[in-house]
C-alpha cells in the first residue's frame, strides 16, 4: 500500500479545489481532517482529504492544504466554515488533531511521513503492509 500526501498549496484559493475534490469523489472520500499547529507564533491549520485506496495499485492519496488557514478553534474564519459546510453536505465529521509544525522537519517529505505514522497509529488509514 502506497500512502502519500499530495499538497495542493497553503489553503488560500486552493481550498476551493480541495472542496471540489471532496464533492467530486464522495464515493472515495474516507475522511476529512484538520491538523492544528503553531507556526511562527501563529495558530494555523492544515485541511486534508483522506481518500480510500485505489483497487488497482493500492494507492491512497491524502490531499492537503498545508498550514495556511487560521486555527478555527482560536480564530473562526470563512475558509474553515466552507470546509465544514462541505463535510456536512457529504455526511462527514471533520477529524481534528494537534500536530507538530512542518517547520520542525528539514524536508516536507519527513513531515508527511510523520503524519502518515500518526494516521496509521490512530487507525485512520491502513497499517504498513
Amino acid at each position: 500500500m502506497i500512502q502519500r500526501f499530495i499538497e495542493l498549496g497553503e489553503g488560500y484559493s486552493d481550498i476551493y479545489e480541495l472542496m471540489e475534490l471532496a464533492k467530486g469523489n464522495k464515493e472515495r472520500l474516507q475522511h476529512m481532517m484538520a491538523f492544528h499547529t503553531v507556526v511562527k507564533n501563529r495558530a494555523v491549520s492544515s485541511l486534508a482529504l483522506v481518500m480510500k485506496p485505489t483497487e488497482q495499485g493500492k494507492f491512497q492519496a491524502i490531499y492537503v492544504c498545508r498550514e495556511g488557514i487560521p486555527n478555527p478553534n482560536i480564530t473562526p474564519n470563512q475558509r474553515y466554515s466552507l470546509f465544514e459546510d462541505t463535510a456536512e453536505s457529504l455526511d462527514k465529521v471533520i477529524i481534528q488533531m494537534d500536530v507538530k509544525p512542518s517547520t520542525l522537519y528539514p524536508e516536507k517529505a519527513l513531515y508527511y511521513q510523520h503524519l502518515i505514522a500518526i494516521l496509521r497509529l490512530n487507525h485512520y488509514i491502513q497499517p504498513l503492509q
